[in-house]
Formats: C-alpha cells, sequence, structure tokens
C-alpha cells in the first residue's frame, strides 16, 4: 500500500453532482458517476478524507486548543495586523467572524463530507470485503475525529451522515444536541474498531489502536471513565510502547514510531504535503534561528509561544523541557535573545516554509496518562495501578517516582485530589504544544477557574491588546457566521457571541 500523503492530493475527485444535471458523462477524464468503482479509486477516496486535517493541524488547531490555554500566548508586542484572530482566541475576545475557528469549521465538514460520499458509494463496489471494511473503518474513525473536534469547540453543531447531492440539502439542517452528536460518535467509532486493522507496518492511516483511543478520549470528555478504562486496557495490548528518548518522539525521521497512535502526515518536498507550522511559532525576526531555518521567520510568527507559567510548569530534571521548548535563541551574530519558541518540532529542512514535521493527535504516553487518571476517577488506591501508569511516564522524563507515602512532599500523593491535580500536571507537560492542554482543562472542569487565574497573571506581567481580555472564559466558540447567515437563521449562534 502506498503512504497516505501519496495520494492526499486526490480531493476534487469527491465532489458530487446532482444526478438529474446534464445526465452526460465525459469518457476521456473521470467523473463522480464513473469514478467510485474500483478498490484503486475508493482508496484515493479515503486518502481525500484525510487531506483536509493537514490544514486543520497546520495552521488553526493549536491557536484554538493551545494559546486559548494557559500553555502559549504570542509574543509580547506583536505587530498583529492581519493576524489579530490568534490574538482573540488568546484574549477571550473571538468573534463569529473568526477565521482560525471558521478553519477547523469548514475543514472538518470537508473531511465529513467526503467520508459521507465514501460510505454510501462503497456498498456497490466491487472489490474485496475485507478491503471495503478497512475503507468503512478510516472514514467513520475519520468522521468521528471531526465531530469530536467540533462538538468541543462549538458545542451541538448540524449532524451531517450522508452524502449531500443538492443545494437545498447543503443549506439545510439545525444544530443537534451535543448528546446526539456523541452518540454519532460512539457508534462510528464502535463500527471503526470492529472493521480496522492493526498493521504492524504503520503508514499514517487509522487503526484499531487510534479508534479505542479515540473512543476512551470520548468516554473521559463524557466522565464514563469505566467505558474508557475498558478502552484503554485494549489499547495497551496491542503493542505500543514508550520511546526511550523523548526527543525521537518527534524527530521527522522517526515517523509513525511504536509510540506514535495518531499523528497528521506531512512530507516535505511533495507539494503541498508539508508542514509549515514551525515557522508560526518562530520568534519575530529570528533569522537563522540557530541555523535550522534556511531564512528568517517570515511576518506571521511569534504565536504559541510558551507562556512563563508553562516554562516554571516543568521539575528540576526533567528532560522533556528542553525538547519542548527554549527560552531563547542564538542569533547570526551568536547573541543570546530572550523569546520562548516552541521546540519540538523544529527539526532541519531544505526549503523555507517546506518542513518535513508529523503532527501528532495520539500517542501511547497519552493512554498511560489517561488510564491512570480514569483509575483515580473509579477509586482512588494508595501506590496502585495508577500510580505505577503515571511513574512510567515520568520515569521516561528522568523524574524520581511519586507515592502515597513518599518523606518529599513534591513527591507525595495521599488522596483522590491530589492524585487528580498531579495527572493534570504530568498531561500538560508531557503533552505540552500537541493540541491538548485546553481540551483537558474543560473536560475536568478547571477551565474557568485556571484561565481566570491565568488571565489576571498576563494582566501584571504582559501588554495585552485588549482591554477587556479574559473578561469572559468562554468555554464554547462561535458558529461561524457565514454558517448562520447561509443557513436562514436555522442554525442559532452560541450564547455570549
Amino acid at each position: 500500500m502506498k503512504p497516505i500523503y501519496k495520494l492526499l492530493m486526490m480531493t476534487a475527485l469527491l465532489s458530487a453532482c446532482s444526478e438529474d444535471f446534464l445526465d452526460l458523462q465525459p469518457h476521456t477524464a473521470e467523473n463522480s458517476a464513473s469514478f467510485f468503482e474500483t478498490e484503486e479509486q475508493f482508496q484515493q477516496a479515503v486518502n481525500g478524507i484525510y487531506a483536509p486535517l493537514q490544514g486543520i493541524y497546520n495552521n488553526s488547531m493549536w491557536a484554538i486548543a493551545e494559546m486559548r490555554s494557559d500553555n502559549t500566548t504570542y509574543q509580547e508586542n506583536h505587530p498583529v495586523g492581519a493576524y489579530l484572530y490568534n490574538v482573540d482566541i488568546d484574549e477571550f475576545v473571538v468573534s463569529d467572524g473568526n477565521s482560525a475557528v471558521s478553519s477547523v469549521y469548514n475543514g472538518s465538514y470537508a473531511s465529513i463530507s467526503r467520508s459521507n460520499v465514501v460510505l454510501d458509494r462503497i456498498g456497490e463496489a466491487n472489490f474485496s470485503q475485507d478491503k471495503k471494511n478497512q475503507f468503512i473503518g478510516e472514514a467513520k474513525f475519520l468522521r468521528a475525529l471531526n465531530y469530536f473536534n467540533l462538538v468541543r469547540i462549538c458545542g451541538g453543531v448540524v449532524l451531517r451522515l450522508d452524502e449531500v447531492t443538492t443545494p437545498e440539502e447543503a443549506l439545510g439542517g439545525t444544530r443537534a444536541e451535543v448528546s446526539e452528536v456523541y452518540d454519532v460518535i460512539i457508534q462510528d467509532l464502535t463500527d471503526a474498531i470492529d472493521r480496522l486493522p492493526n498493521p504492524a507496518k504503520k503508514d499514517g492511516r487509522a487503526t484499531v489502536g487510534a479508534a479505542r483511543t479515540l473512543l476512551a478520549e470520548v468516554y473521559m470528555t463524557l466522565h464514563d471513565y469505566s467505558a474508557a478504562i475498558e478502552q484503554l486496557r485494549e489499547v495497551t495490548k496491542l503493542g505500543y510502547d514508550l520511546l526511550p528518548n523523548y526527543a525521537d518522539i518527534f524527530e521527522p525521521a522517526n515517523k509513525n514510531h511504536m509510540e506514535s497512535i495518531f499523528e497528521i502526515q506531512f512530507l516535505e518536498g511533495e507539494f503541498g504535503m508539508h508542514s509549515s507550522f514551525i515557522y508560526l511559532f518562530a520568534p519575530i525576526g529570528s533569522a537563522g534561528f540557530v541555523a535550522h531555518f534556511p531564512i528568517a521567520a517570515g511576518a506571521n510568527s511569534g504565536w504559541n509561544v510558551p507562556t512563563t507559567d508553562m516554562i516554571a510548569a516543568y521539575e528540576p530534571g526533567d528532560l522533556r523541557k528542553d525538547v519542548s521548548l527554549q527560552e531563547g535563541y542564538l542569533n547570526n551574530n551568536n547573541v543570546f535573545v530572550a523569546a520562548p519558541f516552541v521546540n519540538k518540532y523544529r527539526h532541519p529542512h531544505a526549503v523555507r516554509y517546506q518542513t518535513n514535521d508529523n503532527f501528532p493527535v495520539y500517542r501511547y504516553a497519552d493512554v498511560l496518562l489517561m488510564l491512570a487518571e480514569a483509575l483515580n476517577e473509579v477509586g482512588y488506591v494508595a501506590d496502585g495501578e495508577a500510580f505505577d501508569l503515571l511513574n512510567q511516564v515520568r520515569q521516561r522524563a528522568g523524574l524520581a517516582s511519586k507515592t502515597s507515602s513518599n518523606a518529599d512532599p513534591a513527591l507525595k500523593i495521599s488522596s483522590q485530589e491530589e492524585f487528580r491535580v498531579a495527572v493534570a500536571h504530568e498531561r500538560r507537560v508531557e503533552l505540552a504544544f500537541e493540541n491538548h492542554r485546553w481540551f483537558d482543562l474543560v473536560r475536568t472542569g478547571k477551565a474557568v477557574e485556571v484561565m481566570t487565574a491565568h488571565g489576571e497573571a498576563m494582566k501584571q506581567n504582559y501588554t495585552l491588546t485588549y482591554p477587556t481580555a479574559y473578561q469572559d472564559i468562554n468555554l464554547l466558540f462561535p458558529i461561524p457566521a457565514r454558517e448562520v447567515r447561509l443557513s436562514g437563521g436555522k442554525i442559532t449562534q452560541n450564547p455570549g457571541y
């Protein structure tokens, strides 16, 4: 099977036309009526479902999931210009015209639409059922992933579960209840688990491990910890393991390794396949940037900057800190510039703005920490299994284990609440800048408390763009204004927008 990124550009073939519109099919080119027939064609169509994820994770998701949280901000005195939408997200003054939110929203529905085309058309295709099962499983996993992102960002959204073939269908529909969206996600993932493979050789495609991990996080979000434990235990049987060296997780030459469960695929040197998000994270004016960039970062840099609180969150001796972030860099004159930046995706590459870094979505350390958290929620057990799981992750980071009767107060966890604090901290530093922090704060009910305190600290220590910054810690983002307008009032807006 070809690697997924080799065919991701085959997305235009997925647009469908109404059957009664000029029932004439060209014989010299592929079209929607003749395309969905062979195994190879459906393989290309499934690859097209993955394609919008590249734009979502390269350009926007980090603003929603990291800059919205206490992990990152933007470079102080940033010449924001046309990029004010990132500042809006950071300072909780988002409007319904925010382009980052629209980008994630539209990209998610593009992927969902392509999933629906595959799922509606594959039944009549003539090739092996095993291959059909794989394609159906991938399509349902990806539809579930997109709806999970949408429901966490915007709340209840329009559910589209079939191919759209008319303008009336495209503009129709009202927002489903949040519970209805989760019902669809759970059903899609349950179906995907029954169909997806768990290949020894990973190629970036969804597997049963990815589907179970996503389903576990869904259950964690719904506070169904017993159901989450069931899924996470199954994932631990699938051959994943922690890499010995934390830095190797993010090394482009080591993609889809044994710790990786699902990551967004990018490829340097292929037009439209490369990533470039590290340029957005680079300090403003960072020419040379320790020789990793051939030319200075562009005007749209200085985003997703580690906060002072994030920098201070690492314990002394934590091997993850220098991998994950740097507090400054040496410029071309060998002078240190104090400008913190995300470091874990900074690797050599040949052409400006064309990097080879994948973006991690799920990896095994996340599974271990979710399982530790879920076990603790079911019932605190002093020095029990949850401690073992937590300490596996800490030991890889070069840190001492935490125990229930440790003589060192910093390493002592003697209650369920103290374990909650410990595992939340561990998730923050282990998964820093991997788009987990904001969603973790929301699902654990800590977002308002943490971000209110963070906002006060920001007002004291930073020059903020808006006087109203952090005034309203809204847990939902707006439905894009364009979608509300085109619906003719059928789609209602979230409160506060």
